[in-house]
């Protein structure tokens, strides 16, 4: 992986949750190839006590361990090991799981695009092998399909699926200019990463990877946190529209969308008035009514379509992080107040 921007080997960090992976984590430390300089273990107050479990059992030199004294979930313990790697001078970090699902030696597939320049934030897709994709219970295939359109439309990432996975790698210096403080910290996580990423105009690229199901347990239920994420998508859709179209800039999109949302509300209000209008008459409701009720939905329809056609193109292209400045010391400011109670050992 030699990087075109600078002659320097990148230093590559990997980013360890721990809860409750205690039987599977030494195994996904020992494969972590040597491209990597720095493994943070983060112990989420974990209850088998996988913080001084891996100190007392790992004889790998590279992994420092980090604790939290409250659980944060895996946006915390993320967001934790991110500050800690930061700090540390990393340029790269890689997020993986501690449950064995991620096979480590697909690391370099995940940092090479941000090496050689062209990604912010590389992420895994087990969506782009059909062959694999029987492997996934029928219930997350499902529910992972849905998370994802729900995710392009929230994000602004047309472009990629499976946005719950949590195999990820992002520049130091986009991971730096992130709003650790308002990034979810529970299972809405990765999505939220999306959204947030979408706002620096940061460039995703999905790598293609398989799906891996052995005898782990996931601790998050799809079913359980559809209609939860359903509420989260929404809200992020429109603070991201209002940040892309209105306050950073305004261009014929923005045109689109308001005349577009106008008609159509216009539209379907006065149909709606008249038609019950006319039940509650019993009188038929005149050609000309139907065609002004008719013609605001079909043009505002136009309108909005255009819209979604201007959105779509306008996925992030250009990588900002070579453009942006680099301070260390932000990301540490920025994490919550219980973190900064969190004990570090060697």
């Amino acid at each position: 992986m030699n990087s075109s921007v600078s002659n320097k080997a990148p230093s590559i960090a990997v980013v360890i949750p721990s809860y409750k992976v205690r039987p599977h984590i030494l195994g996904v430390i020992a494969k972590i190839g040597p491209e990597v300089d720095q493994i943070y273990v983060v112990d989420d107050c974990c209850p088998e006590n996988s913080g001084d479990f891996v100190a007392n059992n790992s004889t790998d030199p590279r992994v420092r361990i980090v604790r939290h004294t409250v659980n944060q979930g895996v946006g915390g313990a993320v967001m934790s090991g991110y500050a800690e790697a930061i700090a540390n001078g990393a340029d790269v970090i890689v997020k993986v799981d501690g449950d064995g699902q991620m096979d480590p030696s697909l690391l370099p597939q995940f940092v090479t695009p941000i090496v050689d320049g062209w990604a912010d934030y590389t992420k895994g897709n087990r969506f782009y092998d059909l062959t694999h994709i029987t492997r996934m219970p029928a219930m997350r295939l499902i529910g992972n399909a849905g998370l994802s359109i729900l995710t392009k439309i929230s994000t602004g990432y047309w472009t990629i699926f499976d946005p719950t996975n949590g195999y990820t790698a992002i520049n130091a210096r986009a991971a730096a200019h992130l709003p650790f403080d308002r990034i979810s910290r529970r299972y809405f996580f990765e999505t939220d990463m999306l959204f947030r990423l979408n706002t620096l105009r940061a460039v995703v690229v999905d790598i293609p990877m398989d799906a891996v199901y052995g005898d782990e347990k996931s601790n998050l239920k799809i079913s359980k946190v559809l209609f939860e994420f359903t509420g989260k998508h929404a809200k992020n859709f429109a603070k991201r529209i209002f940040y892309n179209y209105f306050l950073r800039d305004m261009t014929a999109a923005t045109f689109e969308l308001i005349v577009g949302l106008i008609l159509f509300i216009f539209g379907v209000c006065f149909g709606a008035v008249h038609w019950i209008s006319a039940i509650a008459s019993a009188t038929p409701t005149p050609l000309g009514t139907i065609m002004l009720s008719a013609l605001p939905v079909l043009i505002g329809l136009q309108f909005l379509l255009g819209f979604l056609n201007y959105d779509v193109a306008n996925v992030p292209s250009r990588p900002i992080s070579r453009f942006l400045p680099f301070n260390p010391a932000r990301a540490s400011l920025q994490l919550l107040p219980e973190d900064g109670a969190r004990e570090r050992a060697e």
